[in-house]
C-alpha cells in the first residue's frame, strides 16, 4: 500500500463548507453505504449504470478494498450533526499500464456544490504523481452536469461503443517541449 493510503487534505466548497478530501480507509463501509443510501436512484443510476441499492461481498469488497496503487479511491467528509460524513467518493482504477479509469458519486443533498469537481482535482494530482498518463471516464450521456465537471477538468470526447455513454479523456503526458 502505498503512501496515497494517508492522504488528506482539507479544503472549502463554494459557499465556505469545510470538507475534507482523504483517503478511503477499511473502516468507512458503514459511512459508505449510509452515503449510497441517501443518494438518490437517478444518482445512482448516473454513477452505476443501473439502479443500484444493494451491494454483493464481492462487490462491497471492490469498493472499500483499496490497494492505493492500481485502485484509488477518495471520500469527501463534512460535518452532519456534529460528526463527520462521508458526502462524496471518487475513484481511479487502472485499466493499464500508466491508464485508468474514474468514477464519482456526491449524496444529492451536496451536489451542485463543488464536491465532484474537489475529488476530480485531487484524484487528477495523484494519478500524475504516480505515473499516470492518461485518466478517463465513462459518462451516460444525459448526465450533463458530471460531463460539464470533466470539461472544467480539460477531458475531451473520445469515441465510446455504446451510444447511451459518452468517453472522456484526460492526458496527463507531460508536454514535450520543441
Amino acid at each position: 500500500m502505498s503512501d496515497i493510503a494517508n492522504y488528506s487534505a482539507r479544503a472549502a466548497l463554494r459557499d465556505g463548507t469545510p470538507i475534507e478530501i482523504r483517503a478511503l480507509r477499511p473502516n468507512d463501509e458503514a459511512d459508505m453505504l449510509a452515503a449510497i443510501e441517501r443518494t438518490g436512484p437517478d444518482s445512482l443510476r448516473t454513477r452505476f449504470f443501473v439502479m443500484k441499492r444493494h451491494f454483493s461481498e464481492k462487490e462491497r469488497a471492490f469498493f472499500i478494498d483499496v490497494d492505493f496503487s492500481n485502485h484509488v479511491a477518495l471520500a469527501a467528509l463534512v460535518e452532519e450533526q456534529g460528526h463527520p460524513a462521508i458526502v462524496g467518493g471518487g475513484r481511479y482504477v487502472v485499466t493499464d499500464p500508466g491508464r485508468a479509469e474514474m468514477a464519482f458519486v456526491v449524496v444529492d443533498a451536496w451536489q451542485g456544490r463543488g464536491i465532484g469537481s474537489l475529488l476530480l482535482r485531487h484524484l487528477i494530482d495523484i494519478a500524475r504523481e504516480h505515473g499516470m498518463r492518461e485518466l478517463t471516464a465513462e459518462v451516460l450521456s444525459g448526465n450533463a452536469s458530471m460531463r460539464r465537471v470533466f470539461a472544467r477538468a480539460d477531458f475531451r470526447m473520445a469515441r465510446s461503443d455504446d451510444p447511451a455513454t459518452v468517453r472522456l479523456v484526460l492526458d496527463l503526458a507531460p508536454a514535450r517541449s520543441a
